[in-house]
């Protein structure tokens, strides 16, 4: 089976690289940017799956698909939350957050043999979904949340959480004034609401706030501690397979 990466970060083009030839995928070209990708798919035979970023150096990739008819599969690899992906769920596209996980990687490959997405990847309209990416992330995230305590509802502003966390079946926001509060929503719903340049999810239990962050420490097994200002009710950890997307997140 042949395959293209388009990725403007050779790195993490190269490490996709040799991942998928250790599953016995043949890698025909690796292409950098939106203007070389058009110029190579104009001239090109198209491979039967393109493993595809979304940001490149020169633009976003759906400016390929304005520019060139592709039949191929694609499978989209991102840093961008799971949140506004669900948009190429509805395309029947899969996609790989990045850092890309070795058996993520293998199960899209596995879906793709086994035909059960196959058939429905066809030609991506373009257009359609550069509108529903678009309108992810053009959303108006959570500014406020309001919260019954016995008769009262307290009024917190976005500003005045210090992160979010998950504990014996139960979602708790914690405030600045070092106080937490229960909340009927879930941490996935959550991360959907947050404003992601402010938020961001270190593990399965955890939702941070940037301006919280007192200090980074390195952990073991490549692993990250973060300490917040008003927090010390748990060991805040970014699990391993965050640890670069945080990073990036920082700045």
């Amino acid at each position: 089976m042949q395959t293209v990466i388009i990725e403007d970060e050779k790195p993490a083009a190269r490490r996709l690289g040799r991942m998928l030839k250790e599953l016995d995928l043949d890698v025909i070209t690796m292409l950098h940017s939106v203007t070389e990708a058009i110029s190579w798919f104009k001239n090109n035979t198209h491979p039967d799956l393109i493993f595809l970023d979304i940001q490149l150096s020169d633009g976003l990739s759906f400016e390929i698909f304005e520019n060139v008819e592709i039949k191929s599969a694609i499978i989209f690899t991102t840093a961008y939350d799971e949140y506004a992906l669900k948009a190429f769920k509805l395309n029947s596209v899969d996609y790989l957050l990045k850092p890309i996980d070795d058996e993520e990687l293998k199960e899209a490959i596995q879906k793709y043999k086994s035909n059960r997405l196959k058939k429905n990847f066809g030609f991506i309209n373009a257009e359609d979904i550069q509108k529903m990416f678009q309108q992810s992330y053009q959303k108006e995230y959570k500014k406020r949340f309001t919260i019954q305590v016995g008769q009262h509802l307290k009024i917190f502003e976005i500003n005045d959480v210090c992160c979010f966390y998950s504990e014996n079946k139960g979602i708790y926001l914690h405030t600045n004034s070092d106080r937490s509060y229960l909340l009927d929503v879930s941490l996935e719903k959550l991360e959907q609401d947050l404003d992601p340049e402010k938020f961001f999810k270190i593990s399965r239990k955890f939702i941070v706030n940037l301006n919280a962050i007192k200090d980074i420490i390195s952990y073991s097994n490549l692993r990250l501690e973060v300490k917040l200002e008003y927090f010390d009710k748990h060991q805040l950890i970014v699990t391993r397979e965050r640890v670069k997307i945080f990073k990036e997140w920082l700045g």
